[in-house]
């Protein structure tokens, strides 16, 4: 049976890549008047009948276009399309070679209303910095999400988790008519959004206050898609409900509203579950599936929820989001969440700890949990008083509280299996966390080629009160045994009150050519009192003040920097280069410990950035960077952190700032015509100064940790990506990936005045491929191997070789009619963790959903984890130590649900017949 479904598989794939070519058109795009070739052109032929797409390409940089297709048509309508030119067509009769020549394209002087509605349908355009998709050009399953129309466009990857990227370059924002939709989190807008009130997808570099008011280019590190709503559906609202219920007592309840009226837009959404789901999706097949691992993967950033990250959480949370702008006078978005969860997370880990002569083994198992509920709240506003002063006001407020309780068992043994030393220990907490943030902008152009002025002032004050309850039994074996009881209360008020002022001034030499002035002033204050009590027999409470674990002291730390900069915005060409001083000073005092210190740096920064366009679809893009990283206060406080009995951590005042120097290399190019693209990336940092853990075991293995400044540390990362597409007509796409990645580096730390260094070498190449016939079957197989190695310097210590491998499989199809089915398999393999470890695991999640009531609604039903093989293990190592650590997962469950999709818009759809137009 399994051979008689592969062979039918085979046949199909066979079959179609097998299909022969129905016609190509070929010939040069210029200009009417220079004839000078235009690259980046689009073309495309449209169904002469109904103005369906057929095929589309575009030109390369000698203006060269080979338009292939498959159809039944005889006879079809080409565009040209070129931004700046009007739109061209012209009637073909399809054959095997057709030669069109040269087609001329005439500059637009003016605005024509049919000009515009014909541009409606162009399915790409390639503009200086953006490049936009037609929606509608791009054929999806019915009732399709943003996120399935993004698998579909050249050049685009979306993978299991839905993070996208761009040629390489990940996306960080999803937009909706320029604003925020909820959260920078993209997956909200794509996951959440149907296909069809999207009227362009807009790719372009993700840009910085700045750039944005000055026009300037991106650059190029991330990417930003902005979807523009259409006309007739930015009136009205949308909504969607979805409830699903399971063995085990597994459910999840969510909806979202979104009303649309112009740029007014207003947001609701609400969620409630136990299956580790951040809450946002509305995925037929996909979705109400948890998270595999246990956390919440990037969503806990996006301010939808708020949970402790690992283990199995069960979650409510609710908000409303705002936007509304008003093109050359405001543009504002703004948000506010409630949340509420609790985890509980049972672990385990095996840690081997490497010492110079010997090593020792530690066995933890530890119960945790805990409850958080979180007020949130931010808004983004730009005020244009005029066309040349912009006021930006950025406010952000939290309040949180958070209980937890957490258990720990520690055992350690010596190479011989012979028991060291044990700690059991409780931990009861009770945390209350406020928080306001603020940046005020100002920015003012001072002419028309450059110049400009700005203004930043930002603040963050917090205070973080937090009581714990400490209770410790630690037993010492061997020859001189001994038993340690605490039983302490500790009580600490943490505040932190920064305030930032940033001043910049742009004077341009040329239109392309600008020197940079800035000045940074930054004052970050922090008071910090810890109070701990010792439990009193004779008063039978928390009274006996422990002063040589409390503290009182202040923390403060001033920066100044001024800089100076050359910038050449060519082009082409694109150079940013720019140098800094940084004034750092440091103080502390310890009002109860009578100790201070103050320390005093001077740095001189560089940075360099540069970045050569070599065609609309290639880029080289090559950046040095130097940055400072200023030790901790929890690194510098000389004051003995006891909340590890077996690990006691100390502080050293003396530390120096760490200064890491960076340098990548990226080269993109895709090519539209052949739909095939390609980047390289590198990229090498050394570590100067950097803030390492220095660790003393005695005789008892109890581990003390201090800090120094250590040289020799770097790593490194390298890698490749390509992609092809292949698309036939309505047939069938087929998508393909190959992601061969490296990384090195060399850590450095001592042990017991031993220094050792642990090298590593891991290359993790990755395939995967995407095909999609008829939108009925979508077939994503990927595998992915790793091979990792770590050596050390020290010939006692044993080097580390192991090899993990990652399959995957994600099989849907969407027939017959109303009927999807999916399969969702993934498959692990880390070769390398202890005994009492799983090494591997096949991970099935199936569903099976109906849609009804006109496609609105999907009643579903989904095994998870379908094989009851779902683990959470891994191995980690450092310069002294080997870990191998299992926590808390969902486990099998069933469950079934139902969605229903309800929308209503306003305003009067176009007028289809006359959407047609000749031009010649």
């Amino acid at each position: 049976m399994k051979k008689f479904h592969f062979s039918i598989l085979f046949s199909i794939l066979f079959f179609s890549l097998s299909f022969s070519q129905d016609f190509v058109l070929s010939g040069t795009i210029v200009d009417a008047m220079t004839k000078a070739p235009l690259e980046a052109s689009t073309v495309y032929a449209e169904s002469i009948k109904d103005s369906t797409l057929v095929s589309y390409t575009v030109s390369d940089q000698k203006g060269v276009f080979e338009l292939e297709g498959d159809t039944s048509l005889k006879e079809v309508n080409v565009f040209f399309s070129y931004n700046g030119y009007k739109p061209h067509y012209i009637k073909v009769k399809l054959g095997a070679q057709v030669d069109l020549g040269n087609v001329q394209l005439v500059e637009q002087a003016q605005e024509l209303d049919a000009v515009l509605v014909v541009g409606d349908r162009v399915p790409i355009t390639i503009k200086k910095d953006t490049l936009e998709f037609n929606a509608d050009s791009f054929k999806t399953k019915p009732d399709a999400s943003v996120e399935d129309v993004l698998k579909k466009l050249p050049g685009v990857e979306v993978d299991s988790d839905g993070k996208i990227t761009v040629n390489g370059k990940e996306v960080d924002q999803v937009l909706v008519n320029g604003q925020v939709f909820f959260s920078n989190d993209p997956k909200v807008a794509t996951k959440s959004l149907p296909k069809d009130i999207i009227s362009k997808i807009q790719i372009m570099d993700t840009k910085t206050k700045t750039e944005e008011f000055t026009g300037e280019a991106g650059d190029g590190e991330n990417k930003t898609i902005n979807l523009t709503i259409k006309e007739d559906k930015n009136k009205g609202y949308l909504g969607r409900m979805a409830a699903g219920y399971g063995t085990d007592e597994r459910y999840q309840v969510n909806g979202l509203l979104n009303y649309f009226s112009d740029k007014k837009r207003v947001s609701f959404i609400a969620s409630s579950n136990n299956i580790n789901n951040s809450g946002f999706s509305f995925d037929e097949i996909y979705d109400m599936v948890g998270n595999t691992s246990g956390g919440y993967s990037g969503a806990r950033e996006s301010g939808l929820i708020n949970n402790f990250g690992n283990g199995i959480t069960t979650s409510s949370n609710v908000g409303t989001s705002y936007a509304n702008s008003e093109k050359g006078e405001y543009k504002i978005d703004a948000n506010y969440f409630f949340g509420y969860s609790d985890s509980y997370n049972d672990q385990r880990t095996s840690r081997e700890n490497i010492l110079p002569d010997s090593r020792y083994f530690t066995d933890n198992v530890s119960n945790f949990e805990g409850s958080t509920n979180s007020n949130r709240g931010a808004a983004n506003i730009d005020y244009d008083v005029d066309e040349t002063l912009r006021v930006t006001v950025e406010p952000s407020m939290s309040i949180n509280r958070t209980n937890s309780v957490n258990s720990n068992n520690r055992i350690s043994t010596d190479e011989n299996g012979d028991l060291i030393n044990r700690n059991d220990r409780t931990t009861v907490s009770d945390g209350h966390q406020r928080n306001f943030s603020n940046r005020f902008g100002i920015m003012k152009k001072l002419d028309t080629i450059g110049k400009m002025v700005s203004f930043n002032f930002s603040n963050d004050n917090s205070e973080n009160v937090n009581t714990t309850n400490l209770n410790s039994i630690r037993e010492i074996f061997g020859d001189d045994p001994s038993v340690e009881n605490l039983d302490q209360l500790s009580e600490i008020d943490n505040k932190r009150n920064s305030y930032e002022l940033e001043v910049e001034y742009r004077q341009p030499l040329t239109s392309k050519l600008f020197l940079e002035f800035g000045y940074e002033y930054r004052n970050d204050q922090r008071d910090n009192a810890k109070e701990v009590m010792d439990f009193d027999t004779n008063t039978n409470g928390y009274t006996d003040f422990n002063t040589a674990l409390s503290s009182d002291f202040t923390f403060g730390n001033i920066q100044q920097s001024p800089s100076f900069g050359v910038r050449s915005d060519g082009e082409k060409l694109n150079i940013r280069a720019d140098a800094s001083y940084v004034m750092t000073e440091l103080k502390n005092e310890d009002f109860l410990q009578n100790t201070s210190f103050s320390n005093s740096y001077k740095n001189l920064l560089f940075r360099t950035r540069v970045r050569y366009n070599l065609g609309k679809n290639k880029r080289i893009y090559l950046r040095y960077n130097s940055s400072l990283n200023v030790p901790s206060v929890n690194q510098l406080q000389p004051v003995p952190n006891i909340n590890d009995p077996l690990n006691v951590v100390i502080g050293n005042p003396n530390l120096l700032p760490s200064i890491n120097h960076g340098v990548d290399f990226n080269y993109n190019n895709y090519n539209w015509k052949d739909r095939t693209g390609i980047f390289l990336y590198t990229g090498f940092d050394i570590q100067k100064d950097r803030v390492s853990a220095i660790s003393t075991t005695d005789d008892n293995f109890l581990r003390t940790t201090r800090y120094t400044n250590v040289d020799g540390n770097y790593s490194g990362y390298g890698g490749v990506g390509y992609s092809k597409q292949i698309k036939k007509d309505s047939l069938y796409t087929l998508k393909f990936n190959v992601r061969p990645r490296l990384s090195y580096g060399r850590q450095v730390s001592f042990t017991n005045g031993v220094e050792l260094k642990a090298k590593s070498f891991d290359v993790t190449p990755y395939v995967s491929t995407t095909y999609n016939y008829k939108e009925q079957l979508e077939i994503e197989p990927g595998y992915g191997i790793g091979f990792n190695n770590t050596t050390y310097n020290l010939e006692s210590v044993e080097d580390i070789k192991f090899t993990s491998q990652n399959a995957s499989l994600r099989v849907t199809t969407y027939w017959p009619k109303n009927l999807i089915w999916g399969n969702d398999l993934k498959y692990s393999y880390n070769g390398n963790v202890g005994p009492g470890f799983r090494k591997d695991a096949l991970f099935w999640n199936m569903s099976l959903g109906l849609q009804v009531l006109d496609d609105k609604g999907t009643l579903k039903v989904l095994a998870y984890d379908l094989l009851d093989q779902n683990i959470n293990t891994r191995r980690t190592t450092g310069e002294d130590f080997i870990q191998d650590f299992q926590g808390t997962v969902l486990q099998q469950y069933f469950m079934a649900s139902f969605t229903y999709k309800f929308d209503q818009f306003g305003g009067k759809k176009p007028d289809v017949g006359g959407r047609r137009g000749r031009y010649n």
